[in-house]
């Protein structure tokens, strides 16, 4: 091997090298912690708000506050919604972007990814244990938790045939018979917002999976009365 060769296999191999490290420091923070960090620093300084509700979710929670930012300026609501994440993600992170910030109520909406293989394969048992357990962390830290459907998705644009339209009906009666059996607020956005397929209602998406502002807005109208409920309740549970 001449000279020249060898310098550039050098080279070669130190890029590679370089490469694949960086994508191994990119890819440690798995639940992205460092997402809301600074926000949630910046949330413990003020004056504590007794009637502070997190929302606690996806790309559809973290859409909500770009596509109505009053809904939560005008309200003691924080987004702690990440685009593309599943339940095992929002796990690792709950007790930092939830019970760190000491609300009174957490909003919890999440799964769908999971369905779609975001973070590889999940049976609708593994997506159960992992909401169940973010209601019952909240549970045992005096937070009144409240469990939503998954929305309505016919097909997700970027993963194929994993039949959604099958599976978040299903996902959908397991969470609402623990919720009932929990006694915990159960929030059917489903319901009122799928079409005959099991998908989305046209006016309330522009790709099948998220939200446009009209479809929000049906949530807003759903959720606020639940989570007003709970802010008149005692906290019971400790």
């Amino acid at each position: 091997m001449n000279f020249k060769l060898r310098t550039t296999n050098i080279l070669l191999f130190f890029l590679l090298v370089t490469i694949f490290t960086q994508a191994q420091e990119k890819n440690q923070d798995w639940a992205n912690l460092k997402r809301y960090q600074k926000e949630n620093e910046a949330i413990l300084k003020l004056p504590f708000d007794k009637n502070r509700v997190v929302f606690m979710g996806n790309s559809i929670t973290q859409g909500w506050i770009k596509a109505n930012p009053e809904f939560f300026s005008a309200n003691p609501y924080l987004c702690r919604g990440i685009s593309g994440q599943t339940t095992p993600q929002m796990l690792i992170r709950f007790r930092q972007d939830v019970i760190a910030l000491k609300p009174k109520v957490v909003v919890i909406l999440a799964g769908t990814n999971d369905i779609a293989g975001n973070t590889g394969p999940s049976t609708l048992e593994m997506i159960m244990d992992n909401l169940a357990s973010m209601a019952e962390i909240a549970v045992a830290n005096g937070i009144h938790p409240i469990l939503c459907s998954v929305l309505p998705a016919y097909d997700y644009p970027w993963r194929k045939g994993q039949e959604p339209h099958v599976k978040i009906p299903q996902l959908n009666v397991m969470i609402k018979e623990y919720a009932k059996k929990k006694k915990i607020t159960y929030v059917d956005y489903f319901s009122v917002m799928a079409d005959e397929r099991n998908g989305l209602i046209a006016a309330y998406t522009n790709d099948g999976v998220h939200c446009t502002p009209e479809g929000y807005a049906v949530m807003e109208k759903m959720i606020v009365p639940e989570i007003n409920k709970l802010l008149k309740k005692k906290v019971k549970y400790r």
